[in-house]
């Protein structure tokens, strides 16, 4: 079966190296995206640092001022608890179908217990495949799914700014509607971008450079995967999860699991 969001993989190392030219992958199938795409380089975070998975060390409690500062920014929230910390997740109202059914499935239990299957430094962290619950060390993780796709909600103000939550879906090939996973999705990671190469995306406003610029995040992947909320609290545990060991094929060499519920 064939991995969501492996396509874009060749797109990203093309940019990073800062051309856009020889970015064809989208004509590539998907296993064949999967059979070139590079592991990040392992860093000496990598070898220091390992996931214990310790359930005692997941839902870490969170300071008065950031707790009084969440609280203040209104829409629905979820909190992503994993052994290397906490993120709150905003959920974005203009794309209510994706939040919706993202409120469903924590609110079901649905992800707890669930692996960040797929972590790429410098790209993003990717999980929800119910597949990878308990999954052994050797299988292959990715193509699961609650079986449904949502429709996409492309809106041009929310970008891939690091900390963006998107929805991981399949290649144009067999989706040309772009529709996303049920369940599966990825949080950005990304890179600060110069100049240079923003100027070449004229669809971004001023702002959105800025953002880019000051920020990181991975402007490609803008209005071809839906983004549909934000990290507010926890920045920080997207690049320890994104530094850590993988194997090949971007799995964590020691598994990440993660607990998701709604903030009341």
């Amino acid at each position: 079966m064939k991995r969501l969001l492996t396509f874009i993989v060749g797109c990203m190392i093309v940019i990073a190296m800062g051309s856009a030219s020889g970015c064809n992958e989208g004509k590539k199938t998907q296993a064949e995206a999967s059979e070139t795409q590079t592991t990040p380089a392992e860093s000496q975070e990598n070898q220091e640092q390992t996931s214990t998975n310790n359930p005692q060390t997941m839902n870490q409690p969170i300071s008065k001022e950031a707790l009084a500062a969440i609280s203040s920014v209104k829409g629905s929230k979820v909190r992503i608890s994993t052994a290397f910390g906490d993120m709150i997740v905003l959920l974005y109202d203009e794309t209510p179908k994706h939040r919706d059914n993202f409120l469903k499935l924590a609110e079901e239990g649905f992800y707890n217990g669930l692996l960040f299957h797929r972590v790429i430094r410098d790209f993003m962290i990717q999980g929800g495949d119910p597949d990878s619950k308990g999954a052994p060390a050797d299988k292959m993780l990715g193509s699961g799914g609650p079986g449904f796709t949502i429709d996409a909600e492309f809106n041009p103000k929310f970008i891939h700014k690091k900390g963006a939550l998107s929805a991981a879906r399949q290649g144009d090939q067999v989706n040309p509607m772009k529709k996303s996973s049920g369940s599966q999705f990825y949080v950005v990671q990304g890179q600060k971008l110069e100049p240079a190469q923003l100027q070449l995306m004229r669809t971004l406003t001023d702002e959105q450079r800025a953002i880019y610029a000051e920020v990181g995040g991975t402007p490609f992947l803008d209005n071809q995967y839906t983004v549909f909320g934000e990290v507010i609290y926890g920045l920080d545990v997207i690049d320890k999860i994104a530094s850590q060991k993988v194997r090949p094929g971007d799995r964590p060499s020691e598994d990440i699991m993660m607990n998701i519920e709604v903030i009341k």
